[in-house]
């Protein structure tokens, strides 16, 4: 056995509603020593995203739900204290797919390695160059196959995922409408971003005249992040034969039995094609959207925001900011090396 003691949060029970201390609790473990082919990786940045929650329940779901009493998962960034792997050094950094936690052990195979001396921050790796711009990328141009002169709307438009597809729209030649939680959001994303209107969906009131009027030729793509009233309203914005992505629900994730979109009569009455999708259908081209989205990067083509938040004891209170919408880019919690 090591000596290294792992702080972890785990899932005690099943959240009914938004996940509290209750649900996940904190505990001190031992960490035992690799196996062969393991390493311990002491954990640098902890993804935080809306899909965690849907694996709390215990719903059907595109990945197994956490077992209850496993930490909670999420991935993670961490650099190697110990390994049992040829193939990793002590020092070295990788991604993982790890969990609410200060230490992940993990097979050597599954990791990722990452160069810490490329000029990019590693916490890129998370966001816009990872999952994040990963599903924005595949999202847009395979599911919702935008042309130049279309009109793209987005929601959550100044989250992690939404920051990118309206980015990767404003390259492709289309006029980009996106819908963020304040004022200071919808500044953002009109300002640094370029896209071309924003609506504040917390005072705008009616969600379908609001997308009207900022849509006034209609929605040709719409990148659904949130479901909800805001999935309906949209729905009747839309042109003939509009695409819509569906990448997220979040409006409803805390919300037991939450009723489904009842505008989806217009999948008919204009030819619609809706198709929802995750990063799983796409592990065989990580390498071309990763090139693309680090050619973008560099090239200044595209930029993104972090909030980053220091120490794992906030993880949970920080996950929720998720859920009341307050927060802004890419969701990381950080664990400071002494």
């Amino acid at each position: 056995m090591t000596d290294l003691i792992n702080r972890q949060y785990y899932l005690a029970s099943r959240p009914v509603g938004k996940p509290d201390a209750t649900n996940v609790p904190v505990r001190d473990v031992p960490v035992a020593d690799p196996a062969s082919d393991e390493v311990v990786l002491r954990n640098l940045y902890i993804s935080l995203d809306p899909a965690i929650r849907g694996w709390m329940g215990d719903d059907p779901n595109y990945i197994e739900p956490i077992t209850l009493g496993d930490a909670v998962r999420s991935s993670v960034i961490g650099r190697v204290v110990k390994s049992n792997s040829p193939d990793y050094a002590v020092g070295d950094v990788a991604m993982s797919l790890g969990a609410w936690e200060q230490y992940t052990t993990a097979q050597a195979i599954t990791l990722n390695k990452l160069d810490e001396n490329m000029g990019i921050p590693l916490s890129s790796f998370m966001g816009v160059l990872g999952p994040t711009g990963l599903t924005a990328y595949f999202g847009l141009l395979d599911v919702g196959k935008p042309k130049a002169g279309e009109t793209v709307l987005v929601s959550a438009a100044a989250g992690a995922v939404g920051s990118v597809v309206g980015q990767i729209a404003k390259m492709k030649g289309c006029r980009v409408v996106g819908m963020a939680g304040s004022d200071d959001k919808c500044r953002w994303i009109k300002d640094d971003l370029g896209f071309d209107e924003a609506i504040n969906y917390k005072t705008c009131g009616d969600y379908e005249g609001a997308i009207r009027k900022a849509c006034p030729e209609g929605v040709d793509v719409y990148f659904d992040n949130v479901g909800g009233d805001i999935m309906d309203s949209a729905l009747n914005c839309l042109n003939k034969f509009a695409r819509v992505a569906v990448c997220g629900w979040i409006s409803t994730y805390n919300v037991p039995n939450a009723p489904g979109p009842v505008n989806l009569w217009q999948l008919v009455a204009e030819s619609v094609t809706m198709q929802g999708f995750t990063l799983l259908d796409y592990l065989d081209r990580f390498e071309e959207g990763i090139g693309q989205l680090v050619q973008w990067l560099m090239a200044g083509e595209i930029t993104s925001r972090e909030e980053i938040v220091d120490g794992l004891d906030n993880v949970l209170p920080t996950f929720l900011k998720l859920f009341d919408g307050s927060n802004t880019g890419k969701l990381l919690i950080r664990i400071p090396e002494e």
